[in-house]
């Protein structure tokens, strides 16, 4: 009598389920995940990599699609009917053309330290800027300049790659299309008397960021 092999107990589950696995995660995650992340908790032998690709061109044209934030992954409402969900958006704080212009630069100058913002803006930036920024989690601390002082640096994070529908920060806009929504002005040069924001006192970078 033929008996039936035993199936391993390392062999990897059908694609088709794993698939079913990876999109249960998603969307039970309030964060896009990675793929380690995904590899760390899907059958061993799995390949979260093939399931994702798979997942995404099945969800291709729909209502839901699966993008890439950074180097992770989420299901996100298709861009074309983002329309839709702007009446159940509820803004909680609207940015200072100070923090937005900030932010533009830490996007397009990353690494950037708080000496070069303000040299390519043209006025200091003031602490609160930074912190509004810092508290929306839309960059973070960098790798300090080894330079003298050390200056910390200054990058984007993926949660503003997310709020944005940004798969990278290449994908960002080009300045003058920035310029063109009013979102940076053409300020004074380099050298020429730079006010503070908001009438606050320039604060020296060692000051606000020490080790």
């Amino acid at each position: 009598m033929n008996e039936t092999p035993e199936r391993s107990l390392f062999e990897a589950p059908a694609m088709s389920e794993q698939e079913r696995m990876v999109e249960a995660i998603l969307f039970a995650s309030a964060d896009p995940v990675t793929v380690a992340e995904l590899a760390a908790r899907l059958p061993h032998g799995s390949d979260p990599a093939e399931a994702l690709a798979a997942l995404r061109r099945r969800y291709e044209g729909r209502g839901v699609v699966l993008v890439r934030v950074g180097d992770a992954w989420a299901f996100r409402t298709a861009p074309d009917l983002g329309h839709l969900m702007r009446k159940e958006t509820v803004e909680q704080r609207k940015l200072s053309r100070a923090a937005v212009e900030t932010l533009a630069i830490v996007a397009y100058h990353q690494p950037v330290t708080r000496a070069e913002i303000e040299e390519i803006r043209g006025v200091a930036v003031s602490r609160g800027t930074v912190d509004q920024l810092l508290e929306l989690e839309w960059i973070r601390f960098g790798r300090r300049r080894m330079t003298p002082g050390r200056p910390v640096t200054f990058v984007v994070t993926e949660q503003f790659l997310d709020h944005f529908g940004l798969e990278s920060a290449r994908d960002l806009p080009g300045l003058k299309d920035l310029r063109a929504a009013g979102l940076l002005d053409n300020r004074p040069l380099p050298g020429s008397v730079r006010p503070t924001e908001e009438d606050e006192p320039v604060t020296g970078q060692s000051e606000l960021f020490e080790d």
